[in-house]
């Protein structure tokens, strides 16, 4: 009941469209203008970059509050010991509905933004077994942006790289006698980190294509073409 009560709620919290709601305190719909992207990239273009870091907040607070609440009420931090397999796929349920939410909000005709701060808030939550790669990934994440300004190329390596990190965490344990085998104990979360990793690669489809034409917009530039 915890996990079923988990997901209903991180589908409800994950589909509160915060980029809507931003640009409407701002007097714009970021619906008609830019992307029509409801997310941190497109409030960003239109609004500035200091309302990018809010969107992206609040969208990464809607994946961590959910997921986090449930890990604290299953008490799944058990450390040193694998999680069953009901609950590791009742939690990495929970972790994948606020992402799922954000992507296709029923508040905006089941659209929505492209995942990755909501995802890296719900990663954030699954603690331990999620905690370490999420921080990675964001790491990532703004490493790239630092580097190349791009927040598409930012959200696709962050979304490649948490697989990676989930991979090196199992076989860190495994290493450590923590646990007996890391495919065994660490394969849920290695499959979903896959599957969310591609879904956000598909949502960037356009975006990649825009870069390797070299017309993709850096952050705080603001969007000439369609």
């Amino acid at each position: 009941m915890i996990y079923l009560f988990g997901v209903i709620a991180g589908l409800i919290v994950g589909s509160i469209p915060f980029g809507l709601l931003i640009g409407r305190a701002k007097g714009v719909d970021v619906r008609a203008h830019g992307s029509g992207n409801i997310g941190a990239t497109n409030v960003g273009r239109l609004l500035g970059t200091r309302y990018f870091f809010l969107c992206f907040a609040l969208d990464m607070l809607k994946g961590l509050v959910p997921t986090l609440g449930v890990t604290i009420a299953a008490q799944t931090w058990r450390i040193g010991e694998p999680l069953p397999a009901s609950e590791a796929i009742g939690l990495l349920a929970v972790m994948i509905a606020p992402v799922l939410g954000h992507m296709f909000s029923p508040f905006v005709g089941f659209r929505g933004g492209k995942g990755v701060a909501t995802g890296v808030g719900a990663l954030l939550g699954v603690f331990p077994y999620m905690t370490l790669p999420a921080v990675g990934g964001l790491f990532a994440f703004l490493l790239v942006l630092a580097l190349w300004r791009y927040v598409s190329a930012a959200s696709c390596v962050a979304a490649v790289s948490i697989p990676i990190w989930v991979y090196l965490e199992f076989r860190m344990a495994e290493d450590q006698g923590l646990i007996d085998d890391w495919l065994v104990a660490g394969g849920p979360f290695l499959f979903v980190s896959m599957g969310l990793a591609l879904l956000v690669l598909i949502k960037h489809r356009t975006n990649l294509g825009r870069l390797v034409r070299g017309d993709e917009p850096k952050i705080g530039q603001r969007r000439t073409g369609a």
